[in-house]
């Protein structure tokens, strides 16, 4: 990255299913960021068998949590790449504090710095109906939704023609679960974050290109 120019870097907030992934992908296309998922990074390192994939299979074969400094050292990984030079989207990290001052640390090595974190601010009940009507295709991983997005034939990706499931942790108990972790976990970001002077938040709430809309509001006010 080139220190003599700051990037723009923003961080997205919000519980699962709050929409991150896909209004990650129409900020970086609308802006010309680049999208840095950990899901997509611990899926990346798994497949290609590296020294942080292994590394983080050993952790996830035995059921335990995979320590903050795998996944800082992934995300540093990312960022070594060229094509993170126009900013980037981070979506799923930091997850708490330490995940925090550690991106910190790292963006400031190449003279950069956080500019914004847009807290997608979404109810648990609206969660529940977004996350438990939720299909995925076994194939391709294209992602639908039974009342929202559904597919045009019934349980067939319109993308490949794949078998559509839905995911085991995608029932509403579960779900109110998940919201319950993430509040523990990752919600005290926020405050953190406000305390910085960084925080936006917006609703995520209503139709995705409203949305999308408030989030490019946000961020180009930085």
């Amino acid at each position: 990255m080139n220190s003599a120019v700051h990037k723009l870097n923003v961080i997205l907030l919000g519980a699962p299913g709050s929409g991150k992934g896909t209004q990650a992908d129409r900020l970086c296309e609308k802006l010309g960021l680049t999208h840095v998922a950990t899901g997509d990074l611990f899926r990346e390192n798994l497949r290609n068998e590296t020294e942080l994939g292994k590394l983080a299979k050993s952790y996830m074969d035995k059921g335990i949590l995979v320590p903050d400094e795998v996944t800082v050292a992934m995300v540093k990984d990312r960022l070594s790449r060229p094509d993170i030079e126009g900013g980037v989207v981070f979506d799923g990290f930091p997850r708490n504090q330490a995940q925090a001052e550690a991106l910190s640390a790292m963006l400031a090595e190449t003279g950069q710095k956080v500019s914004v974190v847009v807290y997608i601010r979404v109810s648990d009940d609206e969660i529940v109906e977004r996350l438990s009507g939720r299909l995925i295709c076994r194939q391709c991983q294209a992602s639908y939704h039974k009342k929202f997005n559904p597919p045009k034939v019934e349980g067939v990706c319109d993308v490949c023609g794949g078998e559509l499931y839905q995911r085991a942790d995608d029932n509403p108990d579960t779900v109110r679960t998940r919201l319950e972790t993430y509040k523990e976990q990752t919600a005290p970001l926020i405050e953190y974050y406000q305390k910085a002077g960084l925080l936006v938040e917006v609703s995520g709430e209503g139709a995705l290109d409203d949305v999308t809309e408030r989030l490019l509001a946000a961020v180009q006010k930085t």
